[in-house]
């Protein structure tokens, strides 16, 4: 598909000017052939992968659609996920930056009610939001949807995976019969399309097919990490591998500051880039990235857009992008210049279907790499070391120091003594972890060989013998981690349930957190998830004579 300019798009000139300041100058297939429908005000219905760009492709028109004037929201878009929210309202703030007058707010569970009521009560003209939160503000009525013109629905069949079908049509309901409804999906599946008849108006269908990604030079691995031990394995790998220069890539600006300060109390030098610094800053920033006083670059990937740096020894991806376009945009800036580059991938348990669709969409398999232990990390600081004495031991200057080495020894040290104690200050105290090697991976193969949690074939049959229920079978006594109980379900893999349906069905009727959620064991026909122990009575009720993909749900205590 023949590609524009942004300039040659009938958008406005304050568009453009953030457009080219965010570092874009040629549109995607899915922006040159959406925006100018979407402007026209009819129904659209954009078929494309995520990684095509799609954000700006409904963000841009969203923002020429607002009054900025009127204080009402007028723009409702729904995501599937809290981090696809904030990545949304990020990027569509950025491109709206020189309209004045105009707010976007991100409205999703996890977060006080009270900075969400404060943010709509100002007045906000485009509401970004998962559909479980919307569904809470429209019942206290905070959300006012009377004037909404437009409704987008981003990943649509991501959400109806999740299990918010429901949400959807009553958010949709409640919304004006004269609207402008745009809907994005990377499938057409026959709820999708059941969703499209019921509430769009003889919709333009825009399909765009994404194109083969390559990087063959740069060596591309993955690692299956728990969330909370994501940096203890970010520092192995940089000291392991003795990166000098390297980017880092956040989804959010919270974490980019999380990050940076931690890199910096741990001593590396290490800056921060993202869409809330002024220009004079992120030009700092920058230069001190590229003459070497900054050795880590943390940035959100919109912030990042434009930069062009070369020498970079490896990108690591501490979250997965919401939208995999970005995936490739990030490791496309090591590796260049005929040198070999690194990538790494941070992926939690929650990434692993998606995992799949980055491997998809990249047509390439990524190799799992290995997290290096305690004792990986020792070596590599003493080769380092080893390394630089060799260097400096035919120094001639080192004849002055011969003196002092040879006043130690009449006092009765012996060398190995001398040179023990010099090594000790000159290396240093080793940095302190409270990780255990074993503490950092959240591999789905246990040390005890079970399949995979997502993917495996077990069939246990086994049946517990004091139970009333002959049908329910006995847990397989995993202890549960602190704080979480166990929840038995009578649906699995045969009744075409996933980890997804799971999190989305008890997020959205118990009105918890997706992200309190711990792990999910899934078998064929039952499976198990653990909640928060304050959470057990909420999961239980809101899930009696409720469905999990379309199937009735029985959820009780793992005996």
């Amino acid at each position: 598909m023949q590609t524009l300019q942004f300039s040659e798009l009938p958008i406005s000139d304050y568009i453009l000017k953030a457009v080219e300041e965010m570092g874009f100058t040629e549109s995607t297939p899915i922006q040159t052939a959406a925006i100018p429908v979407v402007l026209s005000g009819r129904d659209v219905i954009g078929q494309a992968q995520t990684g095509t760009g799609k954000t700006a492709a409904f963000g841009i028109p969203a923002i020429e659609h607002v009054d900025a004037d009127d204080r009402s929201t007028q723009v409702l878009i729904l995501c599937p996920t809290r981090e696809l929210a904030l990545q949304v309202k990020e990027q569509i703030t950025l491109l709206a930056k020189y309209k004045k007058g105009l707010l976007v707010t991100a409205i999703y569970g996890g977060e006080s009610y009270e900075r969400q009521f404060a943010n709509l009560k100002r007045g906000t003209q485009i509401v970004v939001g998962t559909p479980g939160r919307i569904m809470d503000h429209i019942e206290r009525k905070t959300l006012k949807l009377d004037n909404i013109s437009m409704v987008i629905l981003d990943e649509a069949d991501e959400m109806l995976n999740m299990g918010f079908r429901d949400d959807i049509e009553q958010i949709l309901s409640h919304v004006k019969e004269e609207r402008q409804t745009v809907l994005f999906s990377a499938t057409m599946s026959k709820e999708i399309m059941n969703i499209t008849k019921k509430f769009q108006n003889n919709p333009e269908i825009i399909k765009v097919t994404k194109k083969e990604v390559t990087n063959t030079n740069i060596e591309q691995s993955f690692y299956a990490v728990k969330r909370e031990a994501k940096f203890e394995l970010m520092v192995r790998l940089i000291d392991v591998h003795d990166l000098q220069l390297m980017l880092v890539f956040c989804n959010t600006k919270s974490k980019v500051d999380e990050v940076v300060e931690e890199l910096q109390a741990n001593g590396y030098a290490a800056e921060g880039l993202h869409g809330d610094m002024r220009q004079a800053a992120r030009n700092q920033v920058m230069n001190k990235f590229r003459n070497g006083n900054t050795k880590i670059l943390v940035a959100t990937d919109v912030a990042a857009r434009g930069i062009d740096v070369s020498g970079v020894d490896a990108v690591i991806n501490y979250d997965l992008p919401m939208d995999l376009e970005y995936y490739v945009h990030r490791i496309g800036r090591t590796g260049r210049a005929g040198k070999l580059g690194k990538a790494f991938l941070f992926i939690t348990k929650r990434d692993r279907s998606r995992m799949r669709d980055l491997e998809q969409y990249t047509k390439a398999a990524i190799p799992q790499g290995k997290i290096p232990t305690g004792a990986d990390l020792d070596k590599a600081r003493a080769d380092k070391f080893i390394d630089k004495i060799r260097e400096n031991i035919l120094d001639e200057d080192n004849q002055r120091y011969e003196a002092i080495v040879d006043q130690l020894k009449e006092e009765g040290y012996y060398t190995h003594q001398i040179v023990s104690a010099l090594m000790r200050m000159q290396m240093g105290a080793a940095r302190r972890s409270d990780f255990r090697d074993e503490d950092i991976s959240d591999d789905a193969r246990s040390s005890r060989g079970e399949k995979s949690k997502f993917g495996g074939r077990e069939k246990s049959d086994r049946f517990s013998a004091g139970s009333r229920d002959k049908r329910r079978p006995a847990d397989s006594g995993r202890v549960s981690e602190e704080g979480m109980t166990r929840l038995f379900i009578n649906l699995g893999r045969k009744d075409n349930v996933s980890p997804n349906h799971i999190v989305g069905a008890i997020a959205s009727e118990a009105r918890i957190p997706g992200r309190v959620i711990g792990q999910i064991d899934m078998y064929d026909k039952f499976s198990f998830v653990e909640v928060p122990h304050r959470d057990v009575r909420k999961v239980i009720d809101g899930m009696r004579g409720k469905t999990i993909n379309q199937r009735e749900a029985n959820i009780e205590v793992a005996k």
